[in-house]
């Protein structure tokens, strides 16, 4: 197994614990400014600088291979523009590797959710902006 892949993997199965661990603990995070504060704070700290996370409050990296959608210039969510260069590069930044190509290779060597790349986003909520991820899924506001 190569570096990328085990890194892949790694966060997967931390984001399967986390994901587990809040859930069961849903009764204690309660909806509030402090709850909110201390949760968009951990997720500032940690997703931004892992995933160059843009805070859209709807998170999906287990679906897209561990690759933020958001940072696509045009915020698709379910898939390539169809302007994806013959490099694989994206038709907006030609520098830039094309967000769903990324996605698509590294969903591939993920365990668990490796078909989750398939499955059709609903669109991006606007209002969830600067909100925790985190904290809508547990109380189901992206659902």
């Amino acid at each position: 197994m190569d570096v990328q892949t085990a890194r892949l993997r790694l966060l997967e199965i931390s984001y399967e614990i986390s994901r587990s661990i809040l859930h069961r603990l849903k009764p204690v995070f309660r909806q509030n400014r402090v709850t909110s504060t201390v949760f968009i704070g951990i997720e500032t700290v940690t997703k931004k600088p892992l995933f160059n996370c843009k805070m859209c409050g709807q998170c999906i990296l287990h679906s897209t291979g561990m690759v933020c959608p958001m940072n696509c210039p045009k915020n698709l969510r379910n898939g390539p523009c169809g302007g994806v260069r013959q490099n694989g590069n994206c038709e907006i930044q030609p520098t830039m590797k094309c967000v769903w190509v990324r996605a698509w290779d590294q969903s591939k060597k993920m365990r668990n959710h490796q078909k989750d790349i398939y499955t059709i986003q609903k669109p991006l909520d606007r209002r969830l902006t600067g909100t925790s991820a985190w904290l809508n899924d547990i109380h189901s506001s992206t659902r």
